[in-house]
């Protein structure tokens, strides 16, 4: 049987899967993203939560056809190296050979190839989900940060290599300060990290109430997960509730603005916080969207994406195919 290993690198988590020749996942794992030590320390835990994976699946890790991992930041293919990841610890300004470092790690025995994780994603829903038979479709992955992808004829469309990226679509000239550096991006507004940061200013700056960190804790949580944001709107929690609101505004602004230049068939919803807040918040997004949409008789369906958690490291396991 043959079998391939696929990597969902995140700023939260990483999923590792072990995906067989019929497309069917027989192994996983998951573990959270090291928080400390950069890049040797997330090479070394990726290299672990893929054993793991294998071990699940009965398959060992030399018998691989192939590894490929899905990792936000800008992804040189060709060269495997991964560069201004800057929702993971230490890789803001590095440029990593994540590809050659890995197959070292592995024993050097699998091949190992490398793609953005938005980009894989939203290529399995192409493949095998929400995107089947569309003309044209735009993926909006909603986590950590915000990625994007553009699908023209079933074929992504990579412009000079970093197309795609409605994370940092301008929703508000010299806005708040965005992870990349840059400000007004709409990831500024609607990643999860950035929106961490924003709560804990208010929270220990203004004294604004929320238990959002209490529930972090009470989970065991490093970092505000997507399921302390569910638990936190869930109890009615004022702050969380103002700041998913923001978040929904900007990422409608910014798909809005995506549809009216491209005129897509289809938007595909994805990403940690985009699964986890589910029906409810896409019908939310879809509704925000239309006061911004040239053709708003018309707007191109709004739908989540079909593979759910496990797509990037399905998308990232088809690499090398």
């Amino acid at each position: 049987m043959a079998a391939r290993g696929g990597l969902d690198l995140g700023g939260t988590k990483i999923q590792a899967i072990v995906l067989d020749d019929t497309n069917t996942v027989i192994g996983q794992a998951r573990t959270p993203t090291p928080r400390t030590g950069g890049p040797p320390a997330i090479i070394a835990e990726l290299a672990a939560v893929l054993r793991t994976a294998c071990e699940d699946a009965e398959v060992d890790v030399a018998d691989l056809d192939g590894v490929g991992i899905g990792a936000p930041g800008a992804v040189d293919a060709a060269a495997g190296t991964l560069s201004r990841s800057g929702n993971l610890d230490g890789w803001r300004d590095a440029t990593v050979a994540v590809c050659d470092l890995l197959a070292a790690e592995l024993g050097g025995s699998v091949d190992v190839f490398l793609g953005n994780d938005v980009s894989v994603a939203v290529q399995a829903e192409v493949a095998l989900g929400a995107a089947r038979n569309v003309p044209s479709a735009l993926g909006v992955f909603w986590g950590t940060g915000v990625g994007g992808a553009v699908i023209f004829d079933g074929e992504e469309w990579a412009g000079r290599g970093a197309a795609g990226e409605i994370g940092h679509m301008v929703v508000k000239t010299g806005g708040r300060q965005c992870p990349c550096g840059r400000r007004g991006c709409m990831e500024a507004y609607a990643g999860r990290g950035a929106m961490q940061k924003r709560a804990h200013h208010l929270h220990h700056d203004r004294h604004r109430k929320t238990m959002l960190f209490h529930l972090m804790h009470e989970k065991g949580k490093p970092v505000l997960t997507s399921s302390v944001w569910a638990k936190a709107l869930e109890k009615s929690d004022g702050l969380a509730h103002e700041l998913i609101d923001e978040a929904v505004e900007a990422i409608a602004t910014a798909t809005a603005s995506a549809v009216n230049l491209l005129d897509l068939e289809r938007v595909v919803l994805g990403g940690g916080l985009g699964l986890r807040l589910g029906e409810e918040y896409r019908q939310r997004i879809e509704d925000a969207m239309l006061p911004h949409l040239f053709k708003d008789a018309d707007p191109p369906p709004l739908v989540l994406a079909e593979l759910g958690d496990l797509g990037g490291a399905i998308g990232a396991a088809r690499l090398g195919l």
